[in-house]
């Protein structure tokens, strides 16, 4: 082991231990190397490396960077072992609270990144390996107003904290939901009695010769007062910690401008006599108003985010609960958890298949769209993978295990749609990195202005009056409301469309998207197979040959069989029972139907009994470059026809794709398909980029390829294997006619399944964010305008003095501007730029 000098630092600076574990040095060079990495990084002001043990042990100014130690490391050559921690965070309302859980795990020596997801509530930690616990970021979490919890990361199917987390969602939405029908409930009698009579001629008279002017104000008093106490409480036991705390956020926003305004009245109604007859009025009604509007806010947010579980749930369905296992001639229904690798297990037809495996004996079909997104199943002989979570068609399978629990594919889908929407998003709300600055300089404002007049004013109620309009004109109403009023009329007007927001996030994400990557099967096409050509040899009629040859068809297995025997029955052909029946798998079948020989199959098959198919030579090519695969029928011993089955391009697709490129952006292609199939149907549709036989793990893998080469990123897909492709674009968009759990992962869902609602998407992304800003903009002026007037600068120079009672009709008419104008979103209309052609 050898020792560095230590660096110089000034006698003041607290300094840190760390020790790193680092892997890659093999001689004592490599130690100098590391250690002279170290030295020269900002911070560093001693280091020691132990070639034995490959531990570091680095003395740092305190808040020196961890990840910068590292890259140090690194760019030398050598390894740091880190580990990596999921918490659960409860508690936290808006993105001021993702930064200070942030900024309290990265105050934690030995972190090196923290990133928090408000809408997932988690948080993914990255430390140096065996610096840090779990518990001591549990203890900075709370330490910083919030309550964390270790998560389960296993990818476990029986996992309780995604049940707990659940029911809390729920349990909060229930309460939201309480606190809001009670606020709004003693907040309209108070909001009646004082403004009713400003707006309705002889209300006021009739309540003053009624009730007396002290009795109404002690009315309002009493159930303004149970707003804030009951159902507003939540605002103040967040709030005002948070300003004791000197991290302020909305809570405390709403805290400041609803106590404002109570407390002024409460003076003004017990104290009268202190304040000037111009100023002797109550503003129960601004602090009432204010938390039930929030309130509102809050629950509609809260009812959003309690369904982000919902794709991993459904994924979990997919896992079955035992599993048949075979010893010997013996059969055991056994716990899925008690399962090996090497065990056999039996499956029968229409079950899932519990486990990933090899088939060790039995023929059947699988259906795997759930991990491949294609409708045709998948003929499994001995030897073959199979994937637990598919289903068996047919034909009992006796399956070898090769992977268990959360190695299994399905598990590790599972993790990464976990992984995907805990992504940190680069995009944050303006009006929650405002806050932060926002209110302590209202504040600051405030008392500035208090002392002022206090100072240079005529009396204490005058520097009090002004001081208090100041915290009351910047009450939040108009910027709480500026983004969830046009996200709930935008979205509204979205669904109308055919376009479903699920996260009202996805609408800011939408509008930069440059590229547009879409699922094949099911999302260009139609999903399932069907009959597409027929043609005969000149003189046969079509009705008869496909008759025949679906009577054939019906006693075969194969999906394609099952496209012809569905066309013959769409055109109500009568099919006859088939006798001497033959199958040749992979080839083709044989029989007899009313005494005449049908024979249908491959070229291959065809051509081994005889037959030149040549003569359709030019009609198999057309329709190889449409990507479909030709087979023949012969009948009687002469060729008949050629047949194609294909999964049909969808209506409007090429519309839609024609529309994406008018708005200049780039369209891919991301699909299981094979590659021959993917480029022909690309070329149909003029799709830009093509990525086939991807599986789910690839298809993250290519969106993150994608939006690296274009940019920002929407994937459209509708099965399964699309979940983590949703979860991990910029925005997901789910095909509506598609599974549960894409639609579950995605952001947007496309409730008609018509692509065409992609661009119609796109626009009303762009129109919403636009009004949002607008509304931002409006929010924000109305406060840089109006505290200077509220603090009085005018009075001097123009006699206009702000009172509180104009500050809260200034506040409540800037919520009235912001709300009218987002109810024009409700006029929106899609411009037709889509172009009219039809695929042939």
């Amino acid at each position: 082991m050898t020792k560095a000098q230590p660096a110089k630092a000034s006698p003041d600076q607290q300094k840190i231990q760390l020790q790193l574990t680092i892997s890659g040095m093999s001689c004592a060079s490599c130690v100098r190397r590391v250690e002279q990495a170290l030295l020269k990084a900002e911070g560093v002001t001693a280091a020691s490396v132990n070639l034995a043990s490959e531990q570091a042990q680095v003395e740092v100014v305190a808040g020196t960077s961890v990840a910068q130690l590292i890259a140090v490391i690194t760019q030398a050559g050598y390894q740091v072992a880190t580990k990596n921690y999921e918490l659960n965070i409860i508690g936290m309302t808006c993105a001021s609270c993702v930064g200070r859980v942030e900024k309290a795990l990265l105050r934690q020596a030995g972190v090196i990144s923290a990133s928090v997801n408000l809408a997932t509530e988690k948080a993914q930690v990255s430390v140096a390996a065996g610096h840090v616990e779990e518990a001591q970021l549990v203890a900075a979490i709370k330490q910083a107003g919030y309550e964390a919890k270790p998560s389960d990361s296993a990818g476990s199917p029986a996992s309780n904290q995604r049940d707990d987390s659940n029911q809390r969602r729920a349990l909060e939405q229930q309460h939201l939901k309480r606190d809001f029908s009670w606020a709004l409930v003693l907040t309209l009698p108070v909001f009646i009695l004082e403004m009713g009579s400003h707006v309705i001629p002889g209300m006021a008279a009739w309540i003053e010769a009624t009730l007396g002017q002290t009795l109404n104000w002690s009315i309002q008093a009493l159930l303004a007062s149970l707003v804030l106490l009951g159902p507003g409480r939540r605002f103040l036991t967040a709030g005002i910690p948070a300003l004791w705390r000197r991290t302020p956020d909305m809570n405390s926003l709403v805290a400041l401008g609803s106590l404002s305004a109570w407390g002024f009245s409460l003076l003004v109604l017990f104290a009268k006599d202190l304040f000037p007859v111009a100023s002797q009025h109550v503003y129960f009604e601004a602090a009432a108003v204010i938390v039930t509007l929030i309130l509102l806010g809050r629950f509609l947010e809260a009812r959003a985010k309690g369904r982000t579980g919902e794709a991993i749930q459904g994924l979990l369905k997919l896992q079955v609960n035992s599993a048949r296992l075979q010893k010997g001639d013996t059969t055991e229904e056994v716990p899925l958890n008690q399962i090996q690798v090497g065990d056999y297990l039996l499956v029968r037809p229409g079950e899932r298949i519990p486990l990933d495996g090899t088939v060790y004996a039995g023929h059947s079909y699988v259906d795997e769209s759930m991990l491949t997104g294609e409708p045709l199943p998948i003929e499994k002989k001995q030897g073959d993978g199979v994937v637990g979570g598919t289903i068996n068609k047919n034909g009992a399978l006796t399956v070898l295990t090769t992977k268990i629990g959360k190695d299994t594919l399905l598990a590790q889908i599972i993790r990464m749609v976990e992984q995907a929407q805990g992504a940190k998003l680069p995009i944050q709300a303006l009006v929650d990195k405002v806050t932060g600055v926002f209110v302590p300089v209202v504040m600051a404002i405030a008392v500035l202005t208090f002392l002022v007049w206090l100072w240079f004013g005529p009396s204490l109620s005058y520097a009090l009056i002004n001081g208090v309009a100041v915290l009351i004109i910047a009450c939040p109403c108009a910027m709480g409301l500026a983004t969830p009023t046009s996200i709930m009329v935008g979205t509204g007007r979205a669904a109308e469309l055919g376009v479903l927001f699920r996260k009202g996030q996805a609408l800011q994400t939408l509008r930069d998207t440059q590229v547009v990557a879409l699922d094949k099967t099911g999302t260009l096409t139609k999903g399932q197979p069907e009959l597409t050509d027929l043609t005969l040899i000149s003189g046969l009629e079509q009705d008869t040959v496909l008759a025949q040859v679906a009577s054939v068809e019906q006693h075969s297995e194969h999906p394609i069989a099952e496209a012809i025997v569905a066309a013959a029955n769409a055109r109500a052909l009568t099919l006859h029972t088939p006798t001497d029946f033959q199958s040749l798998s992979g080839l083709g079948v044989a029989a007899k139907v009313q005494g005449c020989k049908v024979e249908v199959g491959a070229d291959r098959y065809l051509s081994q009994l005889g037959y030149d198919v040549n003569i359709f030579s030019d009609i198999a090519e057309q329709l190889a470059t449409e990507g479909k695969s030709p087979l023949y029928a012969a009948i009687d011993g002469k060729l008949a026809a050629i047949i194609a089955v294909a999964d049909p391009i969808k209506e409007g697709t090429l519309e839609a794709i024609n529309a994406l490129h008018d708005l200049g952006l780039k369209v891919a292609m991301i699909t299981g398909d094979n590659r021959h199939t993917a480029h022909a149907i690309a070329a149909q549709l003029g799709i830009d980029t093509v990525k086939a036989e991807v599986m789910p793990s690839g298809k993250v893998a290519a969106v993150k390829a994608l939006r690296e080469q274009y940019g920002a990123l929407a994937f459209v897909g509708d099965g399964i294997n699309d979940a983590p492709a949703l979860a991990e674009a910029n925005v997901g968009l789910a095909i509506g006619t598609g599974t549960d759990i894409a639609i579950e992962a995605a952001e947007v869902v496309l409730m008609g399944g018509d692509l065409r609602a992609v661009p119609n998407a796109l626009a009303i992304s762009h129109a919403t964010l636009r009004n949002i800003r607008q509304n931002l903009f409006w929010a924000f002026a109305y406060n840089a305008c109006l505290i200077p007037v509220a603090a009085g600068i005018l009075y001097p120079s123009l006699g206009i003095l702000l009172s509180p009672m104009l500050a809260a009709g200034a506040m409540a008419l800037s919520s009235v501007f912001v709300v009218t104008n987002a109810l024009r979103l409700k006029r929106f209309k899609v411009q037709q730029t889509v172009n009219q052609q039809t695929v042939k």
